[in-house]
């Protein structure tokens, strides 16, 4: 059974920023001759990785909500320069938008089971992929979202 991760998303003002940032990376990867992956590093290990690599997801909270998700294809640890213990955390650069769920603040990762998992925004749901970030928002803020 697979098991999600979720964090902030730290410095994105939007999902649109993510996918802008995310491109912005890959590409300076493809340049530098790196292999193009994208990864989030992370201090924390999550000792249940096996249930999170098979088919969880990376939930992103943006500006208090979580908005995003992004599939979660593996778990590489490492020891970084200064003899820390960190992983990555490879994602699909595919970002799935779902729908908005209000989180408060916290610090680093959290597990989230299915069961408590946004859903991805549906067919009946596309027009809110079109909508303006800032109208998206104070409809959220309003509880009409």
């Amino acid at each position: 059974m697979s098991l999600n991760l979720i964090k902030l998303c730290v410095g994105c003002d939007s999902v649109e920023d993510l996918e802008e940032w995310i491109a912005f990376r890959l590409d300076e990867r493809r340049r530098a001759g790196e292999p193009v992956e994208q990864y989030h590093t992370t201090r924390m290990m999550p000792t249940r990785g096996a249930e999170v690599t098979d088919g969880g997801s990376l939930y992103w909270v943006i500006k208090g909500n979580v908005q995003c998700r992004q599939l979660i294809t593996e778990i590489r640890p490492f020891t970084d320069s200064e003899g820390i213990g960190r992983c990555h955390l490879i994602l699909d650069p595919e970002v799935v938008r779902t729908d908005w769920q209000p989180r408060r603040a916290f610090q680093g990762w959290r597990y989230l089971k299915p069961a408590d998992a946004p859903l991805d925004l549906g067919k009946g749901k596309a027009g809110l992929i079109e909508m303006p970030p800032k109208l998206r928002r104070e409809l959220a803020d309003l509880g009409l979202l």
